[in-house]
């Protein structure tokens, strides 16, 4: 097993402050170029409050923008991405602080504009308000960027730390980066679905919301990339085959059931696999992967972080944590779901789960 990487374990007050620059100067930029970069705009849902929303969606133009200054600049030697290896542990702490001072501030500007109080921490972790603004942009839905383009940047720094340390990059560390920039870049082209989301819709956004965001997805999310990094043993073909596999079966499952669903809620006419689209009443959807499993999108996504974390072998089992830790998650939540829907829909639901009996995994559960 390899040790932790001592970025964890070493702390630098030079690197502290090196890193809260880098990590302001991050966020601030982010914010700025979602404020005036130009992006289709698009109508939301109407929120909890009756609220109908129009979102400027940028994330895409921004994500491929920043990794392409980020990889030419190191490419030129204008500044090495290793930086964000060799100072993880700072960076970690500042986040942390970011996320509970954002926390905070945005309990104070709530009590400022007179929301209904739902108690000191009720209001702190859930938050008061639905969609807190800056300088005109959405927090909740741009908190995203920085939280997903980071992760992205920290996956690549464990690819430049390695190509510098040995010279190459390995058959798994090329397959982690590939998996990893994939997801990452799918979630921009898919964001215009993001504003229909749960989280968009209806949460919102407090601690819990915001250090999920700035800490939980960027600094959790990229352990598997450590072991990738450090890992010295030869991937065999036939384990890589199988890996891809993985990935590209979940990957469709999961961004495929995400894309159905949005095309049947805009359009219930919408074409699915090739055919018009079925549904119960014109309200849930029973074509394409919605008419094998209840929940597929979530069966999609916990195969791909398992692809993620099989690249980095079986020397250690930290970089199954998060897969496993996902899968305890998503099957809570599509149990939450569940009751969730059947208060919703009532006979209609039930009718549904007659019709598609499995959740997560057709034919067994």
């Amino acid at each position: 097993m390899p040790e932790i990487p001592s970025a964890w374990t070493t702390l630098s007050g030079l690197h502290l402050l090196e890193a809260a620059a880098i990590f302001l100067v991050f966020v601030g930029l982010l914010l700025l170029g979602s404020r005036w970069l130009p992006g289709r705009r698009a109508v939301g849902r109407p929120d909890a409050d009756g609220i109908t929303r129009t979102y400027k969606l940028n994330g895409l133009a921004l994500f491929l923008i920043v990794m392409l200054v980020a990889v030419l600049g190191d490419v030129f030697g204008l500044f090495s991405l290793s930086v964000l290896h060799t100072h993880f542990a700072e960076l970690f702490i500042v986040a942390n602080v970011f996320a509970f001072a954002l926390s905070a501030g945005l309990y104070w500007q709530a009590s400022r504009a007179g929301s209904e109080s739902t108690g000191l921490w009720r209001g702190v972790f859930f938050g008061r308000q639905l969609n807190p603004t800056c300088f005109g942009v959405d927090l909740k839905l741009f908190s995203y960027r920085p939280s997903l383009i980071a992760l992205a940047l920290f996956n690549v720094s464990f690819a430049v730390v390695q190509y510098d340390t040995r010279g190459e990059l390995t058959l798994q560390m090329i397959l982690y980066q590939v998996f990893t920039f994939i997801y990452v870049l799918n979630y921009f082209q898919f964001e215009y679905g993001m504003i229909f989301t749960w989280d968009i819709v209806s949460e919102r956004f407090g601690w819990m919301l915001a250090w999920g965001d700035y800490v939980l997805v960027p600094f959790f999310y990229c352990l598997g990339g450590w072991w990738v990094m450090e890992s010295t043993d030869s991937l065999p073909a036939a384990a890589a085959a199988v890996i891809c596999v993985l990935f590209v079966v979940g990957f469709c499952m999961f961004r495929g059931a995400n894309e159905q669903k949005h095309r049947f809620k805009q359009n219930a006419d919408a074409s699915i696999w090739g055919r018009p689209a079925e549904s119960l009443d014109g309200r849930l959807l029973v074509s394409g992967f919605w008419g094998v499993g209840r929940h597929l999108n979530y069966s999609g996504e916990i195969c791909v972080y398992f692809a993620f974390a099989l690249t980095a072998g079986f020397s250690s089992w930290i970089p199954y944590v998060l897969p496993l830790w996902l899968t305890a998650l998503l099957w809570h939540r599509s149990r939450r779901d569940d009751r969730r829907c059947r208060t919703k829909y009532g006979e209609l639901w039930e009718r549904y789960t007659q019709r598609v009996p499995y959740a997560l995994i057709p034919r067994v559960y």
